[in-house]
């Protein structure tokens, strides 16, 4: 029995839509995963921020994301905040610094520097990392976009990772005079996440944290590690499930529709009607 062109052409229209469909709900459902918020790049701005900052980097104040830590300082301190930064993320710290009323001498110089669990200085994509106040400005704003956080590296590569990131604020440039006078500060680190299109082929087996090469080589049995300074308190979100994924399940779904597609448009009408079988 032949088949008839109307029957064809619309089993190649039901393809065809089968293939448009597909490719629809796989943009819709990746776009979303792309653009989902993250448990941990986004908490919510209600909670009150830490007060105070530390000195060093042992002594940094604990800082999540999406609060603002101010503080109280002298002209000339070393300020320290650490966060937390999970794969995938763009962080990005901003700080104010509120200078005195009072006249000063001279201009002078403010510089934020972020450094990874290694304390390793992380450059900045772009910002305003280093500004110079004017003698009788009343504040100065500093910022400083990093790299997207991968979720593993070489152990050459300088290409920041999972775990703690320090804040250091600090004046570079101020006369003497000016030394120890009061100023106000805020700080402020967020972060955007960036989807599967960063995502690598490799994981750490822990978070760059405080303590957690100690935690590590201490006794498997022991009683789980309470999360410690720049550690989210529900855990990291680095998993092995990425959206990638589903780009590649996506894309072999597709895959094996164009086949059915381009078998229906070569496989001819078969044997015809006047020709015997065996023939």
């Amino acid at each position: 029995m032949r088949t008839t062109p109307r029957r064809t052409h619309g089993a190649r229209r039901a393809l065809t839509g089968a293939l448009l469909a597909g490719l629809t709900l796989l943009t819709s459902a990746g776009a979303a995963v792309a653009d989902g918020p993250s448990a941990s790049a986004s908490p919510a701005d209600d909670g009150a921020g830490p007060t105070e900052a530390g000195t060093t980097f042992r002594t940094a104040t604990a800082l999540e994301q999406g609060q603002t830590g101010t503080a109280q300082a002298s002209a000339g301190d070393y300020l320290y905040w650490v966060f937390p930064a999970d794969a995938g993320q763009r962080p990005t710290v901003e700080a104010t610094v509120k200078l005195p009323s009072s006249a000063r001498s001279s201009t002078s110089t403010w510089q934020i520097d972020v450094y990874d669990g290694l304390r390793r200085r992380q450059a900045c994509m772009y910002g305003h990392q280093t500004r110079k106040a004017a003698a009788d400005a009343a504040s100065v704003e500093l910022s400083c976009v990093l790299r997207t956080v991968r979720s593993w590296s070489e152990p050459w590569a300088n290409d920041p990772l999972p775990g703690s990131y320090y804040i250091r604020l600090t004046v570079v440039d101020l006369p003497a005079a000016d030394l120890g006078l009061p100023v106000g500060v805020e700080v402020k680190a967020v972060s955007k996440e960036q989807g599967g299109a960063h995502d690598v082929d490799g994981a750490l087996s822990e978070p760059l944290v405080p303590g957690v090469s100690v935690a590590s080589a201490g006794d498997a049995s022991a009683a789980p590690r309470a999360p410690s300074a720049g550690e989210p308190e529900d855990g990291w979100a680095s998993v092995w499930w990425t959206d990638r994924w589903l780009w590649t399940v996506g894309g072999g779904v597709l895959a094996a529709l164009a086949a059915v597609f381009g078998y229906s448009l070569t496989r001819g009408r078969g044997r015809p009607a006047h020709v015997p079988p065996g023939v």
